[in-house]
């Protein structure tokens, strides 16, 4: 992080799903485009309009599906001082991790908030200024998601092989929603709702389980493991691998031989 703390950030995400926590909570919003966020297991596609609460300290994985862009809010920690009004709605509104949808209203502030910081990206008092005011008016504008009626179920076991066929490579939300012929949107609801996991959830742990596979039996080096398994790198996979299972891959190995 640099020396001056930036409360805000317009930016566009990678295809590779990158991994990471903060100590400061954090709201996301999509501009254009789509993205893939996965907090803690919780995981939603987010476009325009709809975002997300990443409260601090929560491990949280994100990537872009194509072309995309989206708005970065950082709430700093609060100083001492701070309104006992605002450290209610801060404390309220990062209670639990969630998606949101905002409203017409809410979506023209955003857009004009952003293109006014995207015009002025060294005014940190401005984007601080527009951090605030996204904040008092996102509990208002927000519409949570609402309980959806019961679809058909997806057949696991050809997504599953299809993960097992492709894992060493990049598998896209789009790629398994073409194992069922359902849209990426569609797709990610109802494997969510049937497995209790994000597709990146549910392939991150066929990875880790080929993984742990490979390292008690197998002499493979760890470099080719995490290759073998689909990570980008093997500092990658020991970091996913440690964050997961509090054991450093090496020691996890040493400890089963």
């Amino acid at each position: 992080m640099s020396a001056v703390f930036n409360p805000f950030e317009i930016m566009a995400l990678p295809a590779e799903m990158a991994h990471h926590r903060h100590d400061y909570n954090q709201i996301v919003i999509g501009l254009n485009g789509r993205t893939e966020f996965d907090i803690e297991g919780n995981g939603n596609l987010v476009g325009p309009g709809q975002g997300c609460l990443v409260s601090s300290a929560l491990n949280h994985a994100f990537g872009g599906l194509g072309s995309n862009r989206i708005l970065v809010v950082n709430l700093a920690p609060e100083p001492d001082g701070t309104l006992p009004e605002q450290q209610q709605r801060v404390h309220e509104l990062f209670q639990h991790p969630r998606y949101f949808q905002l409203s017409p209203q809410a979506q023209q502030l955003v857009s004009v908030l952003s293109t006014e910081m995207h015009a002025n990206p060294d005014d940190v008092l401005l984007g601080q200024a527009c951090a605030n005011t996204l904040l008092c008016a996102l509990q208002r504008h927000m519409d949570l998601p609402q309980p959806r009626p019961r679809a058909k179920r997806l057949n696991i076991e050809v997504i599953d092989a299809y993960i097992a066929q492709h894992l060493g490579r990049k598998i896209t939300v789009a790629q398994l929603a073409g194992c069922a012929f359902l849209g990426e949107s569609q797709f990610h609801l109802l494997f969510k709702d049937q497995t209790g996991l994000s597709p990146y959830q549910y392939v991150l742990e066929k990875r880790l389980a080929e993984a742990r596979n490979m390292l008690i039996s197998s002499h493979h080096s760890l470099a080719y493991i995490a290759q073998h398994c689909g990570f980008s790198s093997q500092s990658l996979f020991t970091q996913i691998f440690s964050s997961r299972f509090d054991i450093s891959p090496a020691r996890y190995r040493k400890s089963h031989r």
